[in-house]
């Protein structure tokens, strides 16, 4: 595995980083629990209530970050189907201007992404400076997918772990900040979720067939996450485990670190390069246009 960066954040944890506590280790995601609430909030009211503090910092250094435009962020997120990525958009995303935001939803590939190399359709989506990019799925989709369901030769989507770390780690020479999330939820509560969207004639548009047929490949899915993040956990391009089970944690936990990425980024807002006395008395004499 790839070393370990010594990135230091703001809050949480022994070592007062969440990002710290929710690495990903050499023993890979299995190892945490779906349910755990390693660093942070211990109920949904603590969760919420932090969130909500959270949001208005995120918000404030987002916009200095979209108004520097120098650098960019960008948050993948992978997981199974009905672990969040959708609801972290929103509840976590959707704390900021979506003015400066730029999300991607990755499905199969079409016709004419295939006939390119499978990183093609991700370039083109990537942040430019100033913006968040949030990959819904992302390039993994190509050492997951394929490999679960043996859509390419082995030799193949193995090869495909280095040609990512190369890929991430140009993306954060170009002055991209990589943060990446995988949504860890259970077999049992990914039961309950797809239960209660054929449960509910408002959600039954959401539930997908082929989402039974991928839970009875859970095991092959669950290795193939564990080797991806353990093989592209780089200094660079960092692998987070998020605890998925409880929404209300997910959320906090995946704000929390965008929060001490961006505290670490510490953009800011530049000068104006016009002379401000001069442009307040032009603006105070100036008569309207008759």
């Amino acid at each position: 595995m790839a070393k370990k960066d010594k990135a230091a954040g703001a809050s949480g944890g022994a070592s007062g980083s969440v990002r710290d506590a929710l690495r990903v280790t050499a023993d890979g995601p299995a190892s945490v629990p779906t349910d755990a609430t390693p660093v942070g909030p211990t109920s949904k009211a603590e969760a919420a209530e932090r969130l909500a503090s959270i949001g208005t910092e995120l918000h404030d250094l987002q916009e200095a970050l979209y108004a520097e435009s120098a650098r960019s962020v960008l948050l993948v997120l992978q997981g199974m189907d009905t672990s969040g990525k959708g609801g972290t958009i929103e509840h976590v995303v959707g704390l900021m201007n979506p003015q400066g935001v730029r999300i991607a939803s990755f499905k199969a590939p079409t016709k004419a992404e295939l006939r390119h190399d499978f990183l093609w359709r991700v370039r083109r989506q990537l942040p430019v400076a100033g913006q968040i990019g949030v990959f819904d799925r992302s390039h993994y989709e190509d050492v997951l997918v394929v490999r679960v369901n043996e859509l390419v030769a082995e030799d193949v989507w193995r090869d495909r772990y280095e040609q990512i770390n190369e890929f991430e780690a140009e993306v954060a020479a170009a002055g991209a900040t990589v943060v990446k999330c995988f949504l860890h939820i259970s077999a049992d509560e990914q039961k309950e979720r797809l239960l209660a969207r054929l449960d509910d004639p408002a959600k039954q548009w959401k539930y997908n067939p082929g989402d039974v047929d991928v839970r009875t490949r859970w095991s092959a899915y669950q290795q193939a996450y564990a080797d991806a993040l353990t093989s592209c956990h780089t200094d660079i391009a960092p692998w987070y485990v998020i605890p998925a089970d409880r929404k209300w944690y997910r959320n906090w936990a995946v704000a929390s670190l965008l929060l001490e990425t961006l505290r670490e980024l510490a953009p800011v807002v530049p000068g104006p390069t016009y002379d401000v006395t001069a442009e307040r008395a032009r603006l105070t004499e100036a008569d309207p246009i008759s």
